[in-house]
């Protein structure tokens, strides 16, 4: 069923519209990669997806029973959150917050949820160390596991990859493949079209041709084709670049 309802939008500021006409749906399980020119709206329209900003016209509406506070994000970080003087486990504890209600303090349910976070994404043995003193990607992966404390449904993510080294790069990757897997419904802005036509079920392009579509309509299409050989992939060979089988998917999965 459709989790997010995006209908005929119109995304921008009072003097610059970055994209109109925007109608496409995110169903349960998706693993959508949005992607395009700088510049075309992929924030602005992740940002309206969370209502933190209000298209210039059109709807965006949540179906199949999800609500705001199911939904995980992951945003860009700024210079100064990176040197945040906080624990890991109460950066972590704090993506429990929409869940608190009217309750002062954090309840046993919260906290066994943001452990099993960090279980799940191998950073347990971070738990006491200051998030500022982390590496890059141990930072990411506190961020991920932050989101994760805030749903079990739907994560968001602004370039998650964003300045990591490429161990840490494919080992995230990985990770954000294995929780889709695990039935999290995944939508990612990114700029490496390669890796996003790999891990992806779905792909939103934006820029001077909008495209919607699974990932092999993407290969197949015309916008596609050429933002796939201009990273290096010729046609004949987009097929085999981009896709992974079943099998070396779950011998990654495995090393994740």
């Amino acid at each position: 069923m459709s989790e997010i309802i995006c209908r005929d939008l119109t995304l921008g500021y009072e003097n610059s519209i970055l994209v109109q006409g925007l109608s496409f749906d995110i169903h349960s399980g998706d693993y959508l990669c949005i992607v395009g020119e700088n510049g075309a709206g992929k924030s602005t329209l992740m940002k309206t997806i969370l209502h933190l900003q209000k298209p210039l016209s059109g709807d965006i509406t949540y179906g199949d029973g999800l609500v705001p506070s199911e939904i995980g994000y992951l945003p860009q970080q700024t210079v100064v959150q990176k040197d945040f003087p906080a624990s890991v486990w109460e950066v972590i504890l704090s993506g429990r917050q929409s869940r608190l209600g009217k309750r002062p303090f954090y309840s046993v349910t919260d906290k066994k949820e943001a452990l099993g976070n960090m279980e799940r994404l191998g950073i347990s043995d971070l738990k006491g160390k200051c998030y500022r003193e982390l590496s890059g990607g141990q930072q990411q992966r506190v961020l991920l596991a932050r989101a994760l404390s805030a749903t079990s449904r739907m994560i968001l993510l602004d370039e998650p990859v964003s300045g990591l080294d490429p161990m840490a790069t494919l080992e995230m990757y990985q990770i954000i493949q294995r929780l889709n897997r695990e039935g999290i419904t995944v939508v990612m802005i990114s700029h490496d079209i390669l890796s996003s036509a790999r891990y992806a079920s779905h792909m939103l392009h934006l820029g001077e041709e909008v495209f919607y579509g699974t990932v092999e309509e993407y290969a197949a299409s015309s916008v596609g084709k050429r933002y796939l050989e201009r990273s290096g992939v010729a046609d004949d060979k987009i097929q085999a670049a981009s896709f992974i089988s079943d099998d070396t998917a779950e011998e990654e999965n495995g090393k994740a």
